[in-house]
């Protein structure tokens, strides 16, 4: 009789745990991948969706711009998150891509708090990356060596970055990152540092430039003014469909632009009052 009642407690365990699969996998989920500039909006828009459609998971990872595009280039996720035009990068058929703008992110050049300077010319913050300046003296600041800190290969921010700042010329050999958060703490923490990165990131641990006397803002990004800035991409393979479709609409929904993408640092695409093209024409939106 207890061995009856073993097996019989037994069999009904493991009725629970397949019925508990069972459930687990009756639930849809998509996979976005890409820019870690946009990440942080992905996830947030995507925790949202969840509650408000319970058992529709949107999965997100980072690995650069680079990667989302040929994720998604090669079918294997869903959405690919880019702070670049797929057109930009080498190796992808933008043609078969459908393009959502869902945002606009500012780029701003980042130091150790240490460092008292507050300005630098566009020309000076080029020279510091291509190794023509090595010393913050040189600029008004204390003898100290400067230390760059570059984003990986790959990154949609570096290349913002320099399709804005170097302009062609080419950037030094310097420590690399594939994490905006490691950036941040890495020149947090070292004497002389200095890189860049997306406005969501930037904290009370470091200290923004200023470029040619002109501040990283939303309202100088809305206009141009400020011209280290991109586009936030999210990339479909076709005309989304199912989930991905509905996830799509969901973000550029005005409740997630008015009450996500701005609290987050992003801007919301209805508030910039230009347009820049793939080719860096800017024309005011009327």
């Amino acid at each position: 009789m207890k061995k009856k009642l073993i097996t019989l407690l037994g069999l009904t365990s493991l009725m629970i745990i397949l019925s508990g699969c069972g459930l687990k996998q009756s639930g849809e989920s998509i996979t976005a991948v890409g820019s870690s500039a946009l990440q942080p909006l992905v996830e947030a828009a995507g925790d949202r969706f969840t509650e408000e459609y319970p058992g529709k998971f949107i999965n997100v990872q980072g690995g650069g711009s680079g990667t989302g595009l040929s994720q998604i280039q090669a079918g294997s996720v869903e959405i690919g998150n880019s702070d670049l035009y797929a057109e930009q990068k080498s190796g992808i058929n933008a043609k078969h891509l459908v393009d959502h703008r869902v945002a606009v992110v500012g780029v701003a050049p980042v130091v150790n708090k240490k460092i008292p300077i507050k300005n630098l010319t566009l020309s000076q913050l080029a020279q510091i990356f291509s190794g023509d300046i090595t010393n913050w003296q040189k600029l008004g600041g204390p003898d100290q060596k400067i230390v760059v800190i570059n984003r990986a290969q790959g990154s949609g921010t570096r290349d913002t970055f320099e399709r804005w700042v170097m302009k062609g010329r080419s950037t030094m050999q310097a420590q690399e990152q594939d994490s905006t958060g490691m950036v941040r703490q890495i020149v947090a923490s070292t004497p002389g540092a200095i890189s860049y990165m997306a406005f969501p990131y930037v904290d009370q641990t470091l200290r923004t430039l200023n470029i040619d006397g002109v501040t990283p803002t939303d309202k100088n990004v809305q206009t141009n003014k400020w011209q280290i800035w991109s586009y936030e991409h999210m990339y479909t393979n076709g005309k989304p469909e199912g989930l991905t479709a509905q996830f799509m609409k969901y973000i550029l929904s005005d409740t997630i632009q008015d009450e996500i993408v701005g609290e987050m640092g992003y801007i919301p695409i209805k508030d910039m009052k230009v347009s820049r093209t793939l080719t860096g024409k800017v024309a005011a939106i009327k």
